[in-house]
Formats: C-alpha cells, sequence, structure tokens
C-alpha cells in the first residue's frame, strides 16, 4: 500500500475549524492521499475555511450538497468521487497521528478474511470512548442497557453485559469485533462493491452498525487496533441540535432492529424494547428542552 491508493471521505456539516483540523492531519500523515470532503450544506463557515486553507493542495476535493442529505448518502457520494484502491471513512471532528493509518492498514493487510478496521478512539482528555470497539447492541442487549440491568453481570455476564467494550482492558494486539464506530472505518473497494454502500434510510447514526452487520454476514472479519490511534472531539458538529440529533439515532436504532432482528425474537421483547426505546427518548428531549430553558432564564436574569 501507498498513499496514493488511498482515498479519505470526511462528511461535514457546520463542524467549523475541526474539519481544517481534521484535514490537516490527514495531510499531514499521508500528504499523497486523496481527500474527498461532502458538505451538507453546512451553514456555518466551516467550508470556506477550509477551501482557503488548502488553497493549493490538489488532492483535496470538496463537494457541496446543497440540502443536508444524511450521513449515509453522503458518504456514499463521497464514495462515487474517489479512485483509489482503500477508502477510509473519518469523522471531520477526528484528529489522526503519523502512525494511525499505516497501523490500520498492516491489519487490513494481514489476513484475506478481514475486511474492515478502526482503530481507538480518545476522547480529548486521553480517555477511550465507547463505540470504537462493541458488540452488535442487539435488541436483548439493548433492553439490559435501557433498563439499567448491566450490574447483573457480574454474576452473568454473557447474558448482561455491555455491549459497548471500552470499559475492557485494552488489548495488546488488534482483536476481532462485532462492530467498530463510522468515526474512523478502513476498508478496500472490492468489498465496498460486495457489500455495498451505506443504507441511505439511514440519516444520522447506526448506520454503522448497519454496515457491520453486512460485512460480517457477507463473511468478513471487523478488526479493533488499540495502537491506531486518533482523538474523537465527539459532538462537534451536534451540539446546536441535540435533541433533533438523539431523535435520529432513536429513530435508526429502531430500523436497525426491524432489519435484521424482527425475525429471531419474539414479538413482546420487541415491543418491550421499542417503548424503552422511545422513552429513553423522550426522557432525553425533556432534559435538552429544560436546560435550554434553564439557559434561557439565567441570561435573561444578567
Amino acid at each position: 500500500m501507498t498513499q496514493a491508493n488511498l482515498s479519505v471521505i470526511i462528511v461535514n456539516y457546520n463542524s467549523g475549524e475541526h474539519i481544517t483540523e481534521c484535514v490537516k492531519s490527514v495531510i499531514r500523515c499521508a500528504p499523497e492521499a486523496e481527500v474527498i470532503v461532502v458538505d451538507n450544506a453546512s451553514s456555518d463557515e466551516s467550508i470556506s475555511l477550509l477551501e482557503s486553507t488548502f488553497v493549493n493542495y490538489p488532492q483535496l476535493k470538496v463537494i457541496r450538497n446543497q440540502s443536508n442529505l444524511g450521513f449515509s448518502v453522503a458518504c456514499n457520494i463521497g464514495t462515487e468521487n474517489t479512485v483509489n484502491e482503500y477508502l477510509l471513512y473519518l469523522n471531520p471532528d477526528c484528529m489522526i497521528y503519523e502512525s494511525t493509518i499505516p497501523k490500520l492498514f498492516n491489519c487490513l493487510q494481514a489476513d484475506d478474511t478481514v475486511r474492515m478496521v478502526g482503530g481507538r478512539l480518545l476522547n480529548a482528555d486521553g480517555s477511550e470512548q465507547p463505540g470504537g470497539r462493541r458488540a452488535v447492541p442487539t435488541p436483548w442487549r439493548t433492553f439490559v442497557r435501557v433498563f439499567n440491568l448491566s450490574f447483573l453481570s457480574k454474576r452473568y455476564p454473557r447474558l448482561f453485559s455491555d455491549f459497548n467494550l471500552h470499559q475492557q482492558e485494552v488489548p495488546e494486539h488488534p482483536i476481532e469485533v462485532e462492530a467498530i464506530s463510522g468515526a474512523c472505518m478502513l476498508i478496500n473497494r472490492e468489498t465496498f462493491k460486495a457489500v455495498g454502500g451505506l443504507d441511505e434510510k439511514y440519516f444520522l447514526h447506526c448506520e454503522d452498525l448497519d454496515w457491520c452487520m453486512r460485512f460480517r454476514l457477507n463473511g468478513g472479519k471487523i478488526m479493533f487496533v488499540p495502537d491506531a490511534i486518533l482523538t474523537h472531539f465527539q459532538g462537534a458538529c451536534s451540539e446546536p441540535t441535540p435533541v433533533v440529533v438523539e431523535w435520529y439515532k432513536h429513530k435508526g436504532m429502531m430500523r436497525f432492529y426491524r432489519k435484521f432482528f424482527r425475525h429471531q425474537y419474539p414479538g413482546i421483547l420487541m415491543w418491550i424494547v421499542a417503548v424503552g426505546v422511545w422513552l429513553r427518548f423522550s426522557l432525553l428531549a425533556c432534559y435538552f428542552y429544560i436546560r435550554r430553558f434553564m439557559r434561557w432564564i439565567k441570561s435573561a436574569k444578567a
């Protein structure tokens, strides 16, 4: 693999300065890579800043959508405009490091059965984020999480363990997992053609879980590479509209369940999980609106 064989696809939506810093980190680590940025009709100055910063960088291509088409559609549009063999999907609020891409490639190429690899996502304080390595959140696992039954995992680990694995000890070597985060996914074009693009019926969130399921059903391994490190400033594109983000997240989760599990689980369990999912969304929405109201009261008194 050479850098010239790599295309990096980044979907942007109101990420501010993060997208510029993200592209800087990519160029610093892989100066020959093609970088495709697909903008979902941002209303901030993120793309203007990006283009003015890299005006003399021919490998950067910016695609401006006229409306917010969602993450999956934008990823697929970006992929259609790439020319290289290897595809790295990266969130605009990520920063990669010098060894990140080589370590991902080494893992992808080490075994013919490996089809997708992802790195270890860190918060700004250096702690590991949820989502970078995880089990598939089946309806049962979600039932356990929603109703806070994970305290039983010490006695019954196979039944009540959390699907997020970031609290487990960091492995010394790459390990196979059921799912990784859409914030960092490396695949090759041949696999993309075999599996197909991201499901465009997901607008935001859960499309990465869907893709991981399809990769595994296609016979491919998904690997978590612990020493391929990147910092993910999570939420940089979501902060202005948290309720909308949560709506799409919960809606996406319900689509994920219906698509892959509706024939595997009793209807009553699926119904309970659905109630739990939408109850959780309702509580989060109330929390966000109350917090906004309290901020308005505070500012009115100032």
